[in-house]
């Protein structure tokens, strides 16, 4: 059996998009094209990948289970021509990073620029997702570098290594009486709203399981997708936030706000590196993590 790339190219596109027309839009090839090319592929692997119908495709389990497998072959093809290119031109090639929200505004700006600075020929894609999702996204290789909040997520097919330490602060409007403190428990700012981060948001989480400890319930007014608009809703006086110290920084000049420390164990956290266990790394993705690493202990990726 001879599995065309193309067709596998497609099909990983087919699953992206939802449809064989976008799919075909996306590749600027025709419809007909890309749905025949998907029934060659049928007939190859003797797999039924698509179960049509009137109402368009729906992907079959064996469509999913073939979905990682050819992204992993394409990325492959794909890391040979820029290892290959890379004898004539120097370091080349691409990393995708999925990070959370606390890495990309606290450190990975000016490290990203310094790795850039170093090698101009290696492309750097960087998504931000809520940690679990960052797990999943390397798990399944559709990011090679993952940057998150450290805990036990059960994933046998990732490796974690340490990268940085953060403080998470709360934030308060400056007029508030609690903001002439510089110390806080969580439980004391407990009776008061909260202005949260997006569902599934690790300090979502970790504030609201505070709070059942305590013995009360979290209560969240409002939810923005990003700590600028969760700054702006605390300073107009819509309830408290909960974020890194790092972070509040940013916000603290501009707005009529107060951080403030958190007595609480759990404020002081860890973010982890991860990427796919069991493989060497491709040049251009060790280069990334071993830029990321700390340089005062962090352990070290093994040997390619």
């Amino acid at each position: 059996m001879r599995l065309d790339p193309v067709s596998l190219r497609l099909f990983v596109a087919v699953m992206e998009e939802g449809t064989i027309a976008a799919a075909a839009q996306r590749e600027h090839i025709a419809t007909a094209a890309v749905s025949r090319r998907i029934s060659e592929l049928e007939g190859q692997l003797a797999a039924r990948l698509f179960a049509r119908s009137n109402k368009g495709t729906e992907p079959t389990a064996a469509a999913y289970a073939l979905l990682g497998l050819a992204r992993g072959v394409l990325n492959g093809l794909d890391d040979i021509a820029a290892q290959m290119q890379g004898y004539a031109d120097g370091v080349r090639g691409q990393v995708r990073v999925a990070a959370n929200i606390s890495a990309i505004t606290q450190f990975l700006p000016a490290e990203l620029r310094g790795f850039m600075d170093r090698y101009p020929q290696v492309q750097v894609h960087l998504q931000e997702r809520i940690s679990s999702a960052v797990v999943r996204e390397v798990a399944e290789n559709t990011a090679d570098v993952g940057i998150l909040n450290a805990g036990h997520y059960g994933e046998p097919r990732v490796a974690f290594w340490p990268y940085r330490q953060d403080e998470l602060v709360l934030i308060v409007p400056r007029g508030h009486a609690l903001a002439r403190r510089r110390r806080v428990a969580l439980r004391e700012a407990l009776p008061y709203d909260f202005v949260g981060m997006h569902p599934g948001s690790a300090i979502n989480q970790r504030i609201t399981q505070a709070a059942a400890e305590n013995g009360l319930a979290l209560r969240i007014r409002m939810q923005v997708t990003g700590y600028d608009a969760l700054c702006l809703m605390v300073a107009n006086g819509l309830g408290f936030g909960v974020l890194p110290r790092g972070s509040a920084a940013l916000y603290l000049r501009a707005l009529p706000l107060a951080a403030l420390a958190l007595d609480d164990p759990w404020a002081r956290r860890e973010l982890v590196l991860c990427v796919r266990s069991g493989g060497d790394l491709p040049p251009a993705t060790r280069l990334l993590v071993e830029h990321l690493q700390p340089g005062d202990g962090g352990s070290a990726l093994p040997a390619s």
